[in-house]
Protein backbone atom coordinates (compact mmCIF):
# COMPACT_ATOMS: atom_id res chain seq x y z
CA UNK A 1 0.00 0.00 0.00
CA UNK A 2 2.68 2.48 0.99
CA UNK A 3 5.92 2.78 -0.93
CA UNK A 4 8.87 5.09 -0.60
CA UNK A 5 8.59 7.54 -3.49
CA UNK A 6 10.70 6.80 -6.56
CA UNK A 7 10.88 10.50 -7.31
CA UNK A 8 13.22 13.44 -6.72
CA UNK A 9 10.37 15.84 -6.03
CA UNK A 10 11.47 17.90 -3.02
CA UNK A 11 14.60 15.77 -2.53
CA UNK A 12 17.32 17.51 -4.53
CA UNK A 13 20.40 18.18 -2.46
CA UNK A 14 19.57 15.44 0.02
CA UNK A 15 22.44 13.19 1.13
CA UNK A 16 22.56 9.57 -0.01
CA UNK A 17 20.54 7.12 2.09
CA UNK A 18 20.48 3.36 1.60
CA UNK A 19 16.78 3.36 2.52
CA UNK A 20 15.86 5.13 -0.71
CA UNK A 21 14.89 3.12 -3.76
CA UNK A 22 16.48 5.73 -6.04
CA UNK A 23 18.67 8.76 -5.47
CA UNK A 24 18.89 12.45 -6.27
CA UNK A 25 22.34 13.71 -5.26
CA UNK A 26 24.92 14.29 -8.06
CA UNK A 27 26.88 11.10 -7.29
CA UNK A 28 23.89 8.95 -8.30
CA UNK A 29 24.84 9.55 -11.95
CA UNK A 30 28.17 7.81 -11.36
CA UNK A 31 26.48 4.91 -9.59
CA UNK A 32 23.64 4.77 -12.12
CA UNK A 33 20.88 4.73 -9.49
CA UNK A 34 19.25 8.15 -9.95
CA UNK A 35 15.47 8.51 -9.93
CA UNK A 36 14.07 8.77 -13.44
CA UNK A 37 12.78 12.30 -12.88
CA UNK A 38 16.03 13.65 -11.40
CA UNK A 39 16.80 15.88 -14.36
CA UNK A 40 13.28 17.32 -14.43
CA UNK A 41 13.37 18.21 -10.74
CA UNK A 42 17.05 18.72 -10.00
CA UNK A 43 18.50 19.89 -13.29
CA UNK A 44 19.51 23.55 -13.59
CA UNK A 45 15.95 24.49 -14.59
CA UNK A 46 14.18 22.00 -12.36
CA UNK A 47 11.45 22.83 -9.87
CA UNK A 48 13.47 21.32 -7.05
CA UNK A 49 16.82 22.79 -8.00
CA UNK A 50 19.19 22.89 -5.05
CA UNK A 51 18.20 26.38 -3.97
CA UNK A 52 14.62 25.14 -3.48
CA UNK A 53 15.43 21.87 -1.72
CA UNK A 54 14.67 21.70 1.99
CA UNK A 55 17.81 20.73 3.90
CA UNK A 56 18.04 18.69 7.07
CA UNK A 57 19.27 21.77 8.95
CA UNK A 58 16.35 23.88 7.73
CA UNK A 59 13.91 21.26 8.99
CA UNK A 60 15.52 21.32 12.43
CA UNK A 61 15.45 25.13 12.57
CA UNK A 62 11.93 25.56 11.19
CA UNK A 63 10.45 22.91 13.49
CA UNK A 64 11.89 24.77 16.50
CA UNK A 65 10.33 27.99 15.20
CA UNK A 66 6.94 26.31 14.78
CA UNK A 67 7.26 24.79 18.26
CA UNK A 68 7.82 28.26 19.74
CA UNK A 69 4.95 29.68 17.67
CA UNK A 70 2.39 27.21 19.05
CA UNK A 71 0.68 29.83 21.21
CA UNK A 72 -2.55 27.81 21.52
CA UNK A 73 -0.96 24.69 23.03
CA UNK A 74 -1.96 23.37 26.44
CA UNK A 75 -0.20 24.85 29.46
CA UNK A 76 1.11 22.48 32.16
CA UNK A 77 -2.04 22.84 34.27
CA UNK A 78 -4.42 22.27 31.35
CA UNK A 79 -3.94 18.49 31.15
CA UNK A 80 -3.38 15.79 33.76
CA UNK A 81 -2.42 12.39 32.37
CA UNK A 82 -2.49 9.03 34.10
CA UNK A 83 -0.24 6.84 31.89
CA UNK A 84 -0.19 3.84 34.30
CA UNK A 85 1.32 0.70 32.74
CA UNK A 86 4.49 0.97 30.62
CA UNK A 87 4.21 -1.90 28.14
CA UNK A 88 7.26 -3.89 27.09
CA UNK A 89 7.79 -4.94 23.44
CA UNK A 90 6.19 -8.33 24.08
CA UNK A 91 3.08 -6.77 25.63
CA UNK A 92 1.89 -4.27 23.01
CA UNK A 93 0.22 -6.88 20.82
CA UNK A 94 -1.58 -9.03 23.36
CA UNK A 95 -4.68 -6.82 23.71
CA UNK A 96 -4.62 -6.84 27.51
CA UNK A 97 -5.90 -3.81 29.38
CA UNK A 98 -3.22 -3.18 31.97
CA UNK A 99 -4.44 0.29 32.97
CA UNK A 100 -7.74 0.29 34.85
CA UNK A 101 -8.09 4.08 34.86
CA UNK A 102 -8.62 6.43 31.88
CA UNK A 103 -5.55 8.07 30.34
CA UNK A 104 -6.91 11.58 30.88
CA UNK A 105 -7.55 12.58 34.49
CA UNK A 106 -8.30 16.18 33.51
CA UNK A 107 -8.39 18.43 30.45
CA UNK A 108 -9.21 22.13 30.66
CA UNK A 109 -11.96 22.23 28.05
CA UNK A 110 -11.68 26.00 27.76
CA UNK A 111 -8.96 25.14 25.25
CA UNK A 112 -11.67 23.81 22.95
CA UNK A 113 -13.31 27.22 22.64
CA UNK A 114 -10.22 28.61 20.88
CA UNK A 115 -11.12 29.07 17.19
CA UNK A 116 -8.69 26.50 15.79
CA UNK A 117 -9.78 23.86 18.31
CA UNK A 118 -13.50 24.57 17.86
CA UNK A 119 -13.28 24.37 14.05
CA UNK A 120 -11.12 21.23 14.28
CA UNK A 121 -13.56 19.43 16.61
CA UNK A 122 -16.44 20.13 14.23
CA UNK A 123 -14.64 18.09 11.55
CA UNK A 124 -14.26 14.94 13.65
CA UNK A 125 -17.83 13.65 13.27
CA UNK A 126 -17.87 14.04 9.47
CA UNK A 127 -16.59 10.53 8.75
CA UNK A 128 -17.66 6.90 8.65
CA UNK A 129 -14.78 5.05 10.22
CA UNK A 130 -15.23 1.78 8.26
CA UNK A 131 -13.16 1.67 5.09
CA UNK A 132 -15.04 0.52 2.01
CA UNK A 133 -18.03 2.76 2.74
CA UNK A 134 -18.17 5.86 0.58
CA UNK A 135 -17.95 9.21 2.35
CA UNK A 136 -20.80 11.56 1.52
CA UNK A 137 -19.59 15.12 1.94
CA UNK A 138 -22.32 17.66 2.58
CA UNK A 139 -22.20 21.37 1.83
CA UNK A 140 -22.03 21.99 5.58
CA UNK A 141 -19.01 19.70 5.90
CA UNK A 142 -17.25 21.54 3.07
CA UNK A 143 -17.90 24.80 4.91
CA UNK A 144 -16.40 23.24 8.06
CA UNK A 145 -13.25 22.31 6.12
CA UNK A 146 -12.94 25.88 4.83
CA UNK A 147 -13.53 27.33 8.29
CA UNK A 148 -10.80 25.15 9.82
CA UNK A 149 -8.30 26.16 7.12
CA UNK A 150 -9.30 29.80 7.54
CA UNK A 151 -8.73 29.66 11.31
CA UNK A 152 -5.38 27.85 11.19
CA UNK A 153 -4.09 30.27 8.57
CA UNK A 154 -4.69 33.15 10.99
CA UNK A 155 -2.07 31.71 13.35
CA UNK A 156 1.55 32.78 13.48
CA UNK A 157 2.57 29.13 13.18
CA UNK A 158 0.89 28.52 9.82
CA UNK A 159 1.95 31.91 8.49
CA UNK A 160 5.59 31.01 9.28
CA UNK A 161 5.17 27.70 7.48
CA UNK A 162 3.71 29.39 4.41
CA UNK A 163 6.47 32.02 4.24
CA UNK A 164 9.08 29.27 4.41
CA UNK A 165 7.43 27.20 1.66
CA UNK A 166 6.90 30.26 -0.51
CA UNK A 167 10.61 31.01 -0.15
CA UNK A 168 11.29 27.50 -1.48
CA UNK A 169 9.12 28.18 -4.54
CA UNK A 170 6.53 25.61 -3.46
CA UNK A 171 3.66 28.10 -3.50
CA UNK A 172 3.29 31.52 -5.07
CA UNK A 173 0.42 32.72 -2.87
CA UNK A 174 -1.31 31.89 0.39
CA UNK A 175 -4.46 31.08 -1.59
CA UNK A 176 -2.56 28.44 -3.59
CA UNK A 177 -1.15 26.98 -0.36
CA UNK A 178 -4.60 26.74 1.25
CA UNK A 179 -6.11 25.12 -1.84
CA UNK A 180 -3.35 22.53 -1.87
CA UNK A 181 -3.75 21.82 1.86
CA UNK A 182 -7.46 21.27 1.24
CA UNK A 183 -6.78 18.74 -1.52
CA UNK A 184 -3.92 16.85 0.12
CA UNK A 185 -5.74 16.53 3.46
CA UNK A 186 -9.46 16.45 2.59
CA UNK A 187 -9.46 15.07 -0.96
CA UNK A 188 -11.13 11.64 -1.06
CA UNK A 189 -9.62 8.41 -2.36
CA UNK A 190 -10.36 4.69 -2.03
CA UNK A 191 -8.79 2.46 0.63
CA UNK A 192 -11.20 -0.36 -0.13
CA UNK A 193 -13.71 -1.65 -2.72
CA UNK A 194 -13.25 1.31 -5.06
CA UNK A 195 -15.39 3.63 -2.93
CA UNK A 196 -14.11 7.14 -2.16
CA UNK A 197 -13.99 6.21 1.50
CA UNK A 198 -10.94 7.91 2.96
CA UNK A 199 -8.85 11.05 3.23
CA UNK A 200 -5.64 12.02 4.97
CA UNK A 201 -7.54 14.05 7.54
CA UNK A 202 -9.95 11.24 8.37
CA UNK A 203 -7.16 8.70 8.70
CA UNK A 204 -4.72 10.76 10.77
CA UNK A 205 -6.99 12.81 13.00
CA UNK A 206 -10.36 11.04 13.20
CA UNK A 207 -9.27 7.42 12.75
CA UNK A 208 -10.53 4.51 10.68
CA UNK A 209 -11.24 0.81 11.09
CA UNK A 210 -9.87 -1.54 8.46
CA UNK A 211 -9.87 -5.35 8.59
CA UNK A 212 -10.95 -5.30 12.22
CA UNK A 213 -8.14 -3.00 13.41
CA UNK A 214 -7.87 0.69 14.21
CA UNK A 215 -6.00 2.47 11.43
CA UNK A 216 -4.55 5.96 11.85
CA UNK A 217 -6.11 7.83 14.81
CA UNK A 218 -3.15 9.89 16.02
CA UNK A 219 -4.85 12.86 17.67
CA UNK A 220 -5.01 13.57 21.40
CA UNK A 221 -8.19 15.70 21.26
CA UNK A 222 -10.10 12.98 19.42
CA UNK A 223 -8.86 10.41 21.94
CA UNK A 224 -9.86 12.52 24.95
CA UNK A 225 -13.36 13.25 23.62
CA UNK A 226 -14.03 9.58 22.81
CA UNK A 227 -12.56 8.37 26.10
CA UNK A 228 -14.85 10.78 27.96
CA UNK A 229 -17.85 9.28 26.11
CA UNK A 230 -16.72 5.71 26.87
CA UNK A 231 -15.87 4.89 23.25
CA UNK A 232 -12.13 4.48 23.78
CA UNK A 233 -10.46 2.25 26.36
CA UNK A 234 -6.82 3.04 27.17
CA UNK A 235 -4.68 -0.11 27.72
CA UNK A 236 -1.05 0.99 28.20
CA UNK A 237 1.76 3.12 26.83
CA UNK A 238 5.07 2.01 25.33
CA UNK A 239 6.77 5.42 25.09
CA UNK A 240 6.55 8.74 26.91
CA UNK A 241 8.62 11.47 25.32
CA UNK A 242 11.31 13.51 27.09
CA UNK A 243 9.33 16.78 27.13
CA UNK A 244 8.27 18.18 30.49
CA UNK A 245 5.87 20.68 28.92
CA UNK A 246 3.34 20.31 26.09
CA UNK A 247 3.42 19.17 23.39
CA UNK A 248 4.69 15.79 24.56
CA UNK A 249 4.70 12.50 22.62
CA UNK A 250 3.05 9.29 23.78
CA UNK A 251 3.11 5.83 22.21
CA UNK A 252 -0.01 3.98 23.35
CA UNK A 253 -2.24 0.93 23.10
CA UNK A 254 -6.04 1.20 23.17
CA UNK A 255 -9.30 -0.18 21.86
CA UNK A 256 -12.00 1.80 20.09
CA UNK A 257 -15.40 0.14 20.47
CA UNK A 258 -13.57 -3.18 20.62
CA UNK A 259 -11.19 -2.55 17.70
CA UNK A 260 -7.54 -2.58 18.79
CA UNK A 261 -4.62 -0.24 18.10
CA UNK A 262 -1.38 -2.06 18.88
CA UNK A 263 1.04 0.85 18.70
CA UNK A 264 -0.50 4.27 18.30
CA UNK A 265 1.37 7.53 18.68
CA UNK A 266 0.24 11.06 19.34
CA UNK A 267 1.41 14.52 20.22
CA UNK A 268 -0.21 15.39 23.56
CA UNK A 269 -1.30 18.92 24.29
CA UNK A 270 -0.40 20.60 21.01
CA UNK A 271 -2.83 22.82 19.13
CA UNK A 272 -4.54 21.49 15.99
CA UNK A 273 -2.51 23.92 13.85
CA UNK A 274 0.78 22.59 15.25
CA UNK A 275 0.06 19.00 14.27
CA UNK A 276 -1.53 19.97 10.96
CA UNK A 277 1.38 22.26 10.08
CA UNK A 278 4.16 19.89 11.15
CA UNK A 279 2.67 16.94 9.26
CA UNK A 280 2.12 19.12 6.17
CA UNK A 281 5.74 20.29 6.29
CA UNK A 282 7.06 16.74 6.53
CA UNK A 283 4.77 15.50 3.77
CA UNK A 284 6.01 18.24 1.44
CA UNK A 285 9.67 17.96 2.45
CA UNK A 286 10.16 14.22 3.01
CA UNK A 287 7.19 12.27 1.60
CA UNK A 288 7.42 8.57 2.35
CA UNK A 289 10.47 8.98 4.56
CA UNK A 290 11.41 9.84 8.13
CA UNK A 291 11.39 13.62 8.60
CA UNK A 292 13.86 14.58 11.33
CA UNK A 293 12.82 17.54 13.49
CA UNK A 294 13.69 19.28 16.74
CA UNK A 295 11.21 20.47 19.37
CA UNK A 296 12.42 22.28 22.46
CA UNK A 297 15.93 20.91 21.98
CA UNK A 298 14.77 17.29 21.68
CA UNK A 299 15.02 15.43 18.38
CA UNK A 300 12.09 13.47 17.00
CA UNK A 301 10.89 12.21 13.64
CA UNK A 302 7.62 12.29 11.74
CA UNK A 303 6.76 9.63 9.18
CA UNK A 304 4.43 10.43 6.29
CA UNK A 305 3.34 8.39 3.28
CA UNK A 306 1.75 9.56 0.06
CA UNK A 307 -1.26 7.73 -1.34
CA UNK A 308 0.12 5.98 -4.44
CA UNK A 309 -3.03 4.78 -6.23
CA UNK A 310 -4.56 8.12 -7.23
CA UNK A 311 -3.47 11.75 -7.50
CA UNK A 312 -4.93 15.24 -7.92
CA UNK A 313 -3.98 18.46 -9.70
CA UNK A 314 -1.60 17.06 -12.31
CA UNK A 315 0.13 14.39 -10.28
CA UNK A 316 0.17 15.73 -6.73
CA UNK A 317 -0.20 13.21 -3.92
CA UNK A 318 -2.87 12.90 -1.27
CA UNK A 319 -1.70 12.18 2.27
CA UNK A 320 -2.10 8.49 3.12
CA UNK A 321 -0.85 8.83 6.68
CA UNK A 322 1.29 10.97 8.97
CA UNK A 323 2.34 10.32 12.53
CA UNK A 324 5.02 11.15 15.03
CA UNK A 325 7.42 8.23 15.49
CA UNK A 326 7.90 6.79 18.96
CA UNK A 327 10.98 4.58 19.41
Amino acid sequence: LYTAPGSCEGRCGEPFSEEDECHCEPECETRGDCCEDRERHCGPDGFSSSRDSITAQELLELSEQLYRADHNKARPGDIALNPQHLAGPDETGDKRDRSPQPLYKFVNEELFSKPTYASFIKLLDNYQRATGREEEVTAEELREQDRFLEEVMKTELMKKLFVFLQGKNRYSSEQEFVQDLKQMWFGLYSRGDGERDSSGFEHVFSGEVKKGKVSGFHNWIRFYLLEKQGGVNYFSHNFDGPWDTYPDVLGLQFSWDGFYKEVGSAFIGCSPEFEFGLYSLCFLARPGRACHLSLGGHQLSVQTYPWTKSTYGGGRSFIATAHVMSP
